[in-house]
């Protein structure tokens, strides 16, 4: 299954480049290396932007780097446990919240409210709650069984993910 995010407006081109990389590898399992070439191929990101989001994954510690002939990048932690929220803010920041319909790139607030607001906003708290909730297995359509019997990897969740 083919994971395809484009075009969002609610997330940045980077992050969407790195949940499909993410993605990829979890489907790989936690044994398997992959290159980098194969994984910005599958992923369809271009290799020079994926290496250095590779990068930041792997200072994250989301994922490893292994050099040599059997070589190449894995995950290090339990995709059921890497929650898209970790992802999103290490790519967006803070700024990982969708910006008003009609503000034109200023804040819209309750107190400033654009006529959208109060709509946009119950789309903006389902979209936060779905980052927060999904994990890397889930957008990968991994089962909890096949997840769960991978071993080597980190069972435990983030505090900051929840």
């Amino acid at each position: 299954m083919d994971i395809k995010i484009h075009n969002s407006t609610m997330l940045s081109l980077t992050s969407e480049h790195a949940l499909r990389a993410l993605a990829d590898l979890a489907r790989q399992g936690a044994e398997k290396t992959t290159l980098a070439r194969d994984l910005a191929e599958r992923a369809d990101v271009p290799s020079h932007y994926l290496s250095k989001i590779l990068a930041t994954l792997r200072r994250a510690g989301m994922l490893t780097a292994t050099r040599g002939v059997r070589g190449g990048y894995s995950l290090t932690r339990d995709p059921a446990h890497i929650f898209l929220i970790e992802v999103v803010r290490l790519f967006d920041g803070e700024s990982a919240h969708p910006q008003c319909l009609f503000g034109q790139g200023r804040q819209c607030s309750d107190a400033e409210p654009c006529h959208a607001h109060e709509a946009w906003k119950k789309v903006k708290q389902a979209f936060e709650s779905f980052l927060q909730e999904q994990t890397i297995a889930t957008i990968a359509g991994l089962d909890a069984a096949t997840v769960g019997g991978e071993k080597g990897r980190d069972r435990t969740a983030p505090d900051a993910a929840r």
